[in-house]
């Protein structure tokens, strides 16, 4: 029982479903009457209670206009008041009912512990085949389905371990205690564990603890053993948590010098610690993005303001800028033909299985000559400043666009050619890119814009496609999307905004009519518009309908607004108003916070992410 929740129960913790385990909990009392009514397996009346919860919450949760925590709480008291309504219709249901809400520990027997054990085998197939993309699902919806992990199946096979262990549970703790062992064992894990198997591993550990030292305590002072059980759990978690607060508040140092004291006299000279992957001398590592706006405005003054701590930072200032851009950490402002850098401070290194996150002050890294720059790229130890008619290779300069990919780079200029490091063509690729404009780097490789489409060119074998525009329309000169997504959008004149869906590889036409700016959070999200009457349109990726509208800035709207996206927030300039607005785009739209800046942010990029 023990490893069965601490295996459904770990995953709940992580993706915050405890709610929905509750309610899952109390939604298999109509499946449990129903059995006992006619006389079959209340296990079975169990399963098909909870599989018919999970069915609806996954069904409810697609919905754009109900939370998923809406169609959860609906679910829980229709179900829960569906059985109490079964059950108050016979008064023979007391004692069953007493046994399905507290259960009956001391009444298992040898084919209640092999139901155990099968479930146990079952939920270890499944959290052993599904760790990938529940992996990708916990932390980025939008990530999972862009490395084609299928995030809605990955859900749905979530929930249904869910409600393996919930079942294979509720008849030796009951429904109202099995969310305790489901929830506190993992959640004390997570306080000395940092990477899911071990989570797992602590978390049976402390379920199997909490399981003997509950009978132990249960026969000794005569209380009830399932509720007892559930309560040593939850204290496991109170006293994790206790010590976990009085670790970090001594410091490490003072508990490894006692912790080597005794052996001082006989310890070798330990060998100096490896710093971590992407550690740069005088950086703190962190456990989450650190993100950062660098902003400017047309007089030249610039900020960078902390979206975590809200804190500005005054740097220097860069006189005429005219276009800023960012390659995730530094900022290019360009002013004429100089290029002005700033270190925001804040930058992550990407090891395609983790993530390290890193923060430092920011500070004005100083400025380079070059024209324009449009856009910025850095892949490894290789950056690219895309300028207008050239583009500046780690010091070098190439005619065309040119882009990072691995160790290479990609350079359009007619020819689409794969290039290293020091700039020697190494091959020439199939499709021709005439007039190259525009560019973005994605999961499924860089894309660089032509006059007749686009061309998608991957790391893994740098294939390059040629993805042909649709009879009509302007063309796209300049791409925006959220960081890591594989949709893009892109100014379409007058009639409105271009979608690329780099996975399908299909433009789309959206007819908006003309756009101030235009960004895509991707993987199905929607569309976000800036019109010129300061309106904040959501639009379908598909249709071009629109799902949520937001009137965000009175007055003219500045011709530099930008939309700038991450994972949870999009970004928009108020010049006028001196502000950034932090719209939850996932929320119709809801402003969060309203950010001030001290300046007219007429230019501005997000960074850290």
């Amino acid at each position: 029982m023990s490893g069965v929740c601490a295996l459904a129960g770990t995953w709940m913790v992580l993706r915050g479903l405890a709610f929905l385990g509750d309610a899952m909990s109390h939604g298999m009392l109509p499946g449990v009457a129903l059995a006992a009514l006619f006389g079959g397996s209340p296990v079975l009346g169990a399963a098909l209670s909870a599989g018919a919860m999970a069915a609806g919450v996954t069904a409810l949760g697609r919905s754009r206009r109900i939370s998923q925590d809406t169609s959860i709480g609906l679910l829980f008291v229709g179900m829960l008041a569906l059985g109490v309504i079964i059950v108050s219709r016979s008064q023979s249901y007391a004692v069953d009912l007493t046994g399905f809400l507290f259960g009956d520990v001391l009444a298992v027997r040898d084919r209640d512990l092999l139901f155990l054990a099968v479930a146990l085998a079952v939920a270890g197939v499944v959290a052993l085949l599904g760790h990938r993309s529940f992996v990708a699902l916990t932390f980025d919806e939008r990530t999972a389905h862009t490395l084609g992990l299928r995030p809605r199946r990955a859900h749905a096979a979530l929930l249904g371990l869910v409600t393996l262990a919930i079942v294979a549970s509720f008849h030796v703790v009951g429904t109202l205690l099995v969310f305790g062992l489901l929830v506190a064992p993992p959640a004390a894990a997570l306080y000395w564990a940092r990477r899911v198997p071990a989570v797992m591993l602590i978390a049976a550990l402390l379920g199997a603890f909490a399981t003997t030292a509950g009978l132990l305590i249960s026969w000794h002072w005569g209380t009830a053993a399932g509720a007892t059980i559930a309560a040593v759990a939850v204290a496991l978690f109170g006293l994790s948590a206790l010590a976990a607060r009085l670790r970090d508040r001594v410091p490490r140092k003072a508990l490894a010098l006692l912790a080597t004291l005794p052996l001082a006299a006989c310890a070798p000279e330990p060998p100096p610690a490896e710093p971590p992957h992407g550690y740069i001398e005088g950086a703190e590592e962190t456990a989450e993005a650190q993100p950062r706006l660098v902003l400017t405005d047309r007089a030249g003054a610039v900020r960078v303001l902390d979206l975590i701590t809200e804190s500005m930072t005054e740097l220097p200032p860069a006189p005429g800028v005219e276009r800023i851009a960012t390659d995730g950490r530094f900022a290019y402002l360009s002013a004429g033909s100089t290029v002005h850098v700033v270190d925001s401070g804040s930058w992550m290194v990407d090891h395609g299985d983790h993530v390290h996150y890193y923060r430092t002050a920011p500070t004005a890294a100083g400025t380079r000559p070059g024209g324009p720059v449009v856009a910025a790229h850095a892949d490894s130890t290789v950056t690219a400043l895309v300028a207008e008619g050239r583009t500046a290779l780690s010091g070098r300069e190439t005619a065309g666009v040119a882009v990072p990919l691995g160790e290479r780079l990609v350079v359009a200029d007619g020819a689409v050619e794969v290039r290293g490091r020091d700039g020697v063509t190494e091959r020439v690729l199939e499709p021709v890119c005439a007039d190259p404009r525009g560019s973005a780097v994605t999961r499924r490789g860089v894309v660089i814009g032509c006059a007749d489409g686009a061309v998608l060119v991957s790391e893994k074998d740098f294939a390059a496609v040629h993805i042909p525009y649709p009879a009509g329309g302007p063309r796209a000169v300049e791409f925006t999307h959220r960081p890591g997504s594989a949709t893009l959008t892109a100014r379409a004149g007058d009639r409105g905004v271009w979608v690329l869906d780099v996975t399908e590889k299909t433009w789309r036409l959206l007819e908006t009519g003309p756009v101030v700016a235009v960004n895509a959070v991707g993987s199905g999200g929607a569309v976000l518009t800036l019109t010129a009457d300061g309106v904040l349109h959501a639009l379908d990726s598909e249709t071009g309908a629109e799902t949520a509208r937001r009137p965000l800035i009175s007055g003219p709207v500045d011709p530099g607004a930008a939309i700038h996206l991450d994972t949870s927030r999009a970004y928009v300039n108020d010049v006028a108003a001196r502000v950034v607005h932090e719209i939850d785009y996932a929320d119709n739209l809801r402003i969060a916070r309203t950010l001030p800046t001290g300046i007219a942010p007429a230019l501005f990029v997000e960074t850290g992410r």
